[in-house]
């Protein structure tokens, strides 16, 4: 029997976490089932169980890529181009819709809810280290308000659809200039 390289192996692992991802935008986490995504990635069902025990085993790896477009620092231009990156992602992906899942199954599921954290925390801690001029304290409160926002502006495009980013940039610049004050 041939050898199957690690390459292989995880290209085939990512398949299913694409065809999961797909299923999941569309369908929703409860309208899929593990033969859905079977049938999505073209792979047999023990194909399927090999890379992942169950369905919430696939949430949680779909979770895990979760998109890292983060700006390079906090000017007006950077913030705008970031939530327009988002929408972007929400029109041509569904990414939004997504999200949303993930956090609704999240408040349910203590294995995700310790994901969404872990990258929430990750979002704050980037804003804090692109503040160094700011107070740890003042940054925190930044962190925290910057990131409510994103997370406010991902809901609002996957419950209204396309949402004008251009308020949601402006309090965002504006949380950051608070933060620096």
């Amino acid at each position: 029997m041939p050898k199957v390289n690690q390459a292989h192996l995880d290209a085939r692992r990512q398949q299913i976490v694409d065809a999961a991802r797909a299923r999941f935008t569309e369908h929703g986490f409860a309208g899929t089932s593990m033969a859905d995504v079977v049938a999505e990635a073209g792979l047999s069902t023990g194909a399927i169980y090999r890379y992942f025990s169950s369905k919430d085993d696939l949430v949680i790896a779909v979770c895990e890529q979760g998109s890292s477009a983060f700006p390079n620092d906090l000017t007006d231009d950077a913030i705008h181009d970031f939530l327009e990156h988002v929408r972007q992602l929400a029109k041509e992906k569904g990414h939004a819709r997504l999200t949303a899942q993930i956090y609704a199954e999240a408040a349910l599921s203590p294995a995700l809810a310790e994901v969404v954290r872990d990258q929430l925390a990750g979002l704050r801690s980037k804003v804090i280290e692109l503040l160094p001029e700011v107070p740890n304290a003042q940054a925190t409160d930044a962190a925290e308000a910057f990131v409510a926002i994103c997370v406010g502006y991902s809901q609002q495009l996957a419950v209204r659809g396309d949402v004008d980013p251009a308020p949601f940039a402006a309090a965002l610049a504006r949380t950051v200039s608070a933060g620096r004050t």
